[in-house]
């Protein structure tokens, strides 16, 4: 589905009076929703936090200022929305940081969290936003402006950006078992995970990114028919000097073994180091192949302790966190893309990896994506033997990744912008027709303003 037409015509699915109000504190999947509703001619508004400004004086300043942080300030944009259509309320994203770094200091992580997205919910629901009929905010960060919007009549979406308190548990009983990995487990956040079933329950839809994260949350009272399952979408920016992934210009893997390649298997981690994403079954994995020629190379942030990377097996090289700008290329380096995750409500690397012809090796604890046998492999989640068995497959076979690599790349074309925004677009509507003005009746939280200014 291509762009919106320059008179503003909506595509034949879309109402032409839906227009839909997108407020997000952050920049997460980097505006997907927004982009997607623009698109389809339907975007009124991008509320945020952030949003890089455009070439002037303030941005000037800004570049002028070293430190990674600053880079992914400036990078929080889309080109493909136009300026006009964004509402950045930056001054609030300021001191929202340093509250949340203040409380973080304290050991009250989620306090600040749940602090800093009350208050930016609560400036959305003041704001005097342009005529719209759907508002779709994000799960922890929409109470109060759904509460707004719902008193307004209009239709009101939450997407649920992770599975909820089952991960939770499901990473401190990790943490509990594994102390020495990267310390005792966290104390349970019962207000926070209360903001998100105040959400499930006052809004009209409740989007979710894989049957993993609806499963969840609906065992823990979330109801079933407000949920809809839109799996994430990527995009890749062409890079002239090594193809753009999706073109199959570099489709064509050398084969393992290969002595440009040292004859070793290399499989890549690329995301945050940590208990949740399954750092420990990977280094488990690599010692029982610490003989076999395989190198496991971990790209991220780290969130484990400095002592269990010193006593990693020498088959794991640790590159630390790594710019996005140099992402397409670590891929482009690697065979074998490595997610042994044990809950994640999507991992879109999974999308960039087969999007580059990596078949990737994941659990079945996030987004379906993998196709077993065809573009990868499922294993179970905890499982070091399993694991290490499936990346044995690639080093018994030294064809099989490249054998794999067309089928990644071709199945990666599933998960575009356009296909997103169609389902997004459809739902809306469909969900447009069934609402009934009863639907509306709902409790309302404390120190949310009756009147909108």
């Amino acid at each position: 589905m291509g762009d919106a037409a320059p008179g503003g015509e909506h595509p034949e699915h879309m109402s032409p009076r839906t227009r839909v109000v997108v407020a997000q504190k952050g920049a997460r999947e980097h505006f997907l929703v927004a982009r997607a509703l623009h698109r389809n001619g339907c975007l009124a508004r991008l509320v945020t936090d952030w949003y890089a400004p455009e070439n002037g004086f303030f941005s000037q300043v800004l570049r002028a200022v070293p430190g990674s942080k600053i880079r992914a300030a400036l990078a929080a944009r889309a080109d493909d929305l136009p300026y006009e259509l964004v509402r950045p309320l930056r001054w609030l994203g300021f001191t929202n940081k340093w509250r949340e770094r203040a409380a973080a200091r304290r050991g009250c992580v989620f306090d600040g969290y749940d602090r800093t997205d009350a208050a930016f919910a609560r400036a959305v629901a003041r704001l005097r936003l342009p005529e719209h009929e759907v508002f779709f905010g994000y799960s922890y960060a929409s109470l109060e402006a759904v509460e707004a919007e719902k008193r307004r009549g209009r239709l009101t979406i939450v997407d649920q950006i992770d599975p909820g308190p089952e991960e939770f548990r499901m990473v401190a009983e990790e943490m509990a078992r594994f102390p020495d990995l990267a310390g005792p487990p966290i104390i349970y956040p019962t207000e926070h995970f209360e903001r998100a079933r105040r959400e499930w329950e006052l809004a009209d839809v409740i989007v979710v990114n894989s049957d993993w994260s609806r499963g969840a949350i609906v065992a823990e009272g979330a109801d079933p028919v407000k949920i809809e399952v839109l799996p994430l979408a990527y995009e890749p920016v062409p890079r002239s000097e090594v193809g753009d992934p999706r073109s199959g210009t570099k489709s064509q893997r050398p084969v393992i073994g290969n002595p440009l390649a040292g004859g070793k298997l290399r499989v890549l981690w690329l995301g945050q180091v940590n208990v949740r994403k399954g750092i420990y079954y990977l280094l488990q994995a690599a010692r029982l192949l610490e003989r076999e020629p395989v190198e496991f190379i971990v790209a991220g942030s780290l969130g484990i302790r400095p002592e269990v990377v010193a006593g990693a097996p020498g088959n794991v090289k640790w590159l630390g966190p790594v710019p996005r700008s140099q992402v397409s290329e670590l891929y482009q380096q690697n065979d074998v893309f490595l997610l042994p995750t044990l809950s994640d409500g999507f991992a879109i690397t999974q999308i960039e990896a087969l999007a580059h012809g990596l078949p990737v090796i994941v659990t079945r604890n996030c987004g379906r994506v993998v196709e077993d046998g065809v573009t990868g492999f499922l294993v179970p989640p905890r499982d070091s033997e399993a694991l290490a068995g499936t990346i044995a497959k690639f080093i018994l076979n030294r064809r099989l990744a490249s054998e794999m690599s067309p089928r990644c790349i071709e199945a990666s074309k599933v998960f575009s912008i356009d296909a997103y925004g169609k389902k997004l677009v459809q739902f809306i509507e469909k969900h447009t027709v069934r609402r009934r003005p009863s639907e509306d009746t709902y409790p309302l939280a404390s120190g949310v303003p009756k009147v909108i200014l």
